[in-house]
């Protein structure tokens, strides 16, 4: 198995990771020629070693996309021990210092283009099998297709322009693909493309429960279009919205849902914790593995810098909730999100959380002195925790962690982390872009009940968040949208409703700035965020979101340089 990654990564990635040249010019371990590959065991192997793509993260380009979704996005801090702690990760924070430079971004490019190349590897060998001799090869082309969907989706929303391989494009050939090959929009149409013939071969149940369903495909396909139905010109604008394919979006919501395999969890909590996973609300997720015969498993690597500073964690406290957030959560009398003054004045510790009402999944989110870590009211989270507490505050992240005694936990000294799965897709996100269509379709009174399905389930979701003594953990208020009642639901209203309520449910998830993009108002969202926390965090006092630049990174110089000015930089930089 190793003799087949080693050829896979050398063949597949040596025209694009420029960045990885150390790890190519490392002797192989073995020698194994290209047609012992072309039998029906071997193209298994291959196969899986794709799917192992998916936990090929490293701490630097974790696959929650945390780095760049949820710090650039005014919901999280970069966290550490201050500005020179992770410098790249500083400038992408503030914007202004980010450059074409920058490492992680072509780290990132390098290792998704790992991915894809380890697919291209392996569709290429299943396409020349006789299906006789090989009875999977349709399934497994589209398992392939739909891996090599979830990985061009994530470089079209970090770089919008890439270079598109697949397997029919010679390695030869690779240097000569522009990135500019195709518009923005026949981007996505291909990305799509690749979920639409996922969804048309894929069964409706696999024995394997990784492997992607026809249902998973159209969820994701679904989400593809919904990105694409906001038109944008070349300064990142949004030109204009595409009913046909938000209606596509409805149509696709209502087939996932229809099937009746999915549904909202009961608690919140069962979607981040290990002994739940794989859940009725999991749609797609990341299997993560411990005990697996490997050194430290197959672990998380993502998120194993984003453990607090307490014996029994030690490193190293990054993606730390902004004050921003935390207030966001709060309620009004209603029981509603307070979409105006909310951020008035800072929740931090103590009655601070009485003297307020608030969404209970503020306490399944963030970490704050004096509340329980992960439901155990007998470990409470401590302000000596937090590293850096006079430049960040005291929060720490909740979602991507797991407590210290939880099965999935696993030192990988300093660092650490868990096994317990990682969910890119939930039932959460499917109702929720049914109901942004729907909404957007003018069609809001149809999206009422989808957002309150959610907002009910919040509400019911605080049997965890109790202290030692039984008392709840902070006042808890939330209430469904009641129109006439407490609230005037027209189109403006439900689309703030939306919008909040993607950023309650999805907070430190790595969503967050790809939904600002996609709805076009991330400029102005992001420079009034800075205004307003610059004053609480000094170092931000400098950081401004620049329109027509900033939506998207830079293509990396490293990568521009190894195509000889192919690929073109993108608008702004």
């Amino acid at each position: 198995m190793k003799r087949i990654v080693y050829i896979i990564i050398a063949t597949g990635s040596i025209f694009l990771a420029a960045s990885c040249d150390k790890f190519l010019e490392q002797p192989p371990q073995g020698v194994v020629s290209g047609d012992d590959l072309n039998t029906p065991e071997n193209v298994e192997k291959l196969v899986v070693s794709a799917y192992s793509a998916l936990g090929n993260e490293a701490i630097h380009t974790s696959y929650s996309l945390w780095p760049w979704g949820s710090m650039r996005s005014g919901d999280a801090y970069k966290g550490g021990d201050g500005p020179g702690d992770n410098t790249e990760w500083h400038d992408y924070e503030t914007y202004v210092t980010n450059r074409n430079t920058n490492s992680r971004s072509d780290l990132m490019w390098a290792q998704i283009y790992n991915a894809i190349a380890r697919i291209n590897e392996a569709l290429g060998r299943i396409n020349n099998m006789e299906e006789p001799l090989y009875p999977q090869k349709v399934q497994r082309q589209a398992e392939m297709r739909f891996l090599r969907g979830h990985f061009y989706f994530m470089l079209k929303i970090l770089f919008k322009y890439v270079p598109y391989l697949d397997e029919t494009v010679p390695k030869e050939q690779y240097a000569t693909i522009s990135n500019r090959q195709f518009s923005n929009d026949e981007l996505w149409t291909k990305i799509a493309d690749e979920f639409r013939y996922a969804a048309d071969h894929l069964p409706e149940t696999q024995t394997q429960i990784a492997r992607p369903l026809k249902f998973t495909a159209k969820a994701y396909l679904a989400k593809t279009l919904l990105y694409q139905a906001y038109a944008q010109n070349e300064d990142n604008s949004i030109s204009g919205i595409d009913n046909s394919k938000l209606q596509e979006v409805v149509s696709l919501c209502n087939e996932v849902i229809a099937s009746g395999r999915y549904n909202l969890a009961a608690d919140f909590a069962e979607n981040f914790l290990g002994a739940t996973e794989n859940g009725p609300e999991s749609v797609f997720a990341i299997q993560y593995s411990r005990n697996d015969n490997t050194t430290y498993g197959r672990i998380n690597m993502g998120q194993a810098l984003v453990y607090p500073m307490n014996k029994e964690f030690g490193c190293c406290w990054q993606h730390i909730p902004s004050q921003n957030l935390v207030n966001s959560f709060k309620t009004d009398v209603k029981g509603l999100p307070m979409f105006t003054g909310y951020n008035q004045s800072d929740a931090v510790e103590g009655d601070d959380f009485f003297d307020n009402t608030f969404d209970p999944r503020l306490d399944h989110t963030v970490a704050i002195p004096g509340h329980p870590w992960k439901y155990k009211p007998d470990f409470v989270y401590q302000k000596t925790w937090a590293r850096a507490p006079q430049i960040y505050g005291f929060f720490t992240t909740l979602k991507g962690t797991v407590a210290p005694d939880d099965p999935t936990f696993q030192k990988i000294p300093p660092f650490m982390s868990s096994s317990a799965n990682w969910e890119l897709i939930r039932y959460a996100d499917l109702l929720l872009w049914k109901a942004e269509a729907l909404i957007e379709l003018g069609r809001q009174d149809e999206a009422l009940p989808l957002i309150n399905q959610v907002r009910a389930r919040a509400a019911n979701s605080v049997s965890r968040l109790k202290q030692q003594d039984g008392s709840f953990t902070s006042n808890y208020l939330v209430h469904t949208y009641q129109p006439g009642v407490n609230c005037t639901w027209d189109q403006a209203f439900a689309r703030q409703a939306l919008r909040w309520e993607r950023r309650l449910e999805f907070a430190m998830e790595g969503n967050r700035l790809f939904d600002l993009v996609r709805w076009g108002i991330a400029d102005v969202y992001m420079n009034n965020y800075f205004k307003e926390e610059s004053p609480k965090r000094t170092y931000l006092q400098t950081a401004k979101f620049q329109k027509g630049r900033d939506e998207y990174l830079p293509i990396p110089l490293n990568q521009i340089n190894f195509s000889k000015g192919l690929y073109q930089q993108n608008a702004g930089w």
